[in-house]
């Protein structure tokens, strides 16, 4: 099952991106896991959130550019070698990262992953012993 991820973009000044936060708080809006990449011009901010269809909703009435795109969701052990145990199942299932970022829970990490074909990934890792989570599974960790 993928998650849907909210992608905002951002002018990259100060101030921008307390705008964009103070939305989604005053919104009751909650951010579970956020990645920020930036060029000189604008930034692209990537958020894991409570209510994916409130945010996007309340920063595109606030003026900000917002969009949802599926990504896959794992848990893992934190403890060392977790990752490379699961990026090693990537691998052998020929699945290509574009990129990823990651947020803690109580008792584990999960790491998000955007690939090419969501679907096609999800089933190659699940033949592997994988499964994603749910929406409803990341709201509740």
């Amino acid at each position: 099952m993928s998650v849907n991820q909210v992608s905002v973009f951002l002018e990259n000044k100060p101030g921008t991106l307390n705008k964009m936060t103070e939305v989604l708080a005053k919104n009751n809006v909650n951010i579970r896991a956020l990645s920020l990449a930036d060029t000189k011009d604008f930034g692209i901010v990537r958020m894991i959130v409570n209510d994916v269809y409130e945010a996007t909703n309340v920063l595109k009435d606030a003026n900000f550019v917002a969009t949802f795109t599926p990504v896959l969701v794992y848990g893992i052990s934190d403890e060392a070698g977790s990752l490379n145990n699961l990026l090693q199942k990537f691998a052998e299932a020929d699945v290509n990262i574009e990129y990823m970022y990651a947020f803690a829970g109580q008792k584990n990490a999960f790491m998000i992953f955007r690939v090419n074909d969501t679907k096609k990934a999800e089933n190659l890792l699940a033949s592997k012993g994988l499964k994603s989570l749910s929406q409803e599974e990341v709201a509740g960790v």
